[in-house]
């Protein structure tokens, strides 16, 4: 009975798994399309300011493996007048490319986290650079007092046009042994991005469903290698008449 229950749990999961995404590619293809139209990220921004902002950000995702996006490593400038060069592609670790402004609203929150590098709580195996735009469309001196020594700046709108930013704050996770995108969009702040940044990396390896499997077994006495775990369907429905 509990070998049943668990095929038809499994099932569920699966099915749910498809219409979100489904859902998240539907939502990452209007914000595009509100992009073009000139609608931007910040829910703070004064209306009259270039590009209206929408209300609401959208969640952190990981799209499905067919629609993963070639990454661009990043060319532009510091904030000390020299060119910057930052290698995404093929790098040994995953960058997680934090798009912001010297004068979004928004963005002023995820300055003041970054200001604390040791907060962050990303794994060893996340690196974090920010991009701006060019410093014609940016305020270099805000940019100097907003960033942290520690944190890499790269200003860069060819960087927003390679990976179709639709405004600030925006994040995309991009795996550099493979040189694909991974994961993207925005949230409200900080602790929110992390957290739906750390569900996304669970969702992508099927790590915190095959935990939650392996935990429920366990709670039943169905350990490894059980006999139980390789019945046959016909077995399993003989039962459940039983």
């Amino acid at each position: 009975m509990t070998s049943a229950i668990l095929v038809v749990e499994t099932v569920v999961v699966v099915l749910l798994t498809l219409l979100v995404a489904g859902l998240l590619r539907s939502h990452a293809e209007i914000l595009r399309r509100l992009h073009a139209l000139g609608a931007g990220l910040d829910p703070d921004a004064p209306a009259d300011r270039e590009g209206p902002a929408i209300s609401r950000p959208v969640d952190l995702r990981t799209p499905g493996s067919e629609t993963f996006a070639a990454a661009a490593d990043l060319d532009g400038a510091g904030l000390r007048d020299d060119a910057v060069h930052v290698s995404v592609v093929g790098a040994r670790r995953r960058t997680l490319l934090a798009f912001l402004s010297s004068g979004c609203l928004t963005c002023q929150g995820f300055w003041e986290a970054f200001a604390d590098g040791r907060g962050l709580d990303l794994s060893a195996d996340i690196r974090l650079v920010v991009v701006t735009k060019d410093g014609g469309e940016e305020s270099i001196s805000a940019l100097r007092r907003l960033a942290p020594p520690h944190l890499p700046v790269v200003m860069s709108s060819a960087a927003w046009a390679d990976y179709r930013v639709p405004g600030s704050p925006y994040f995309v996770l991009v795996d550099g042994p493979d040189g694909r995108v991974r994961g993207e969009g925005t949230g409200a702040n900080w602790d929110q991005v992390k957290n739906l940044l750390r569900q996304a990396l669970d969702d992508s390896h099927g790590d915190g469903r095959e935990v939650r499997i392996d935990r429920a077994l366990l709670a039943q006495g169905v350990a490894p290698g059980d006999p139980s775990l390789y019945r046959t369907a016909a077995q399993i429905a003989e039962d459940s008449r039983a």
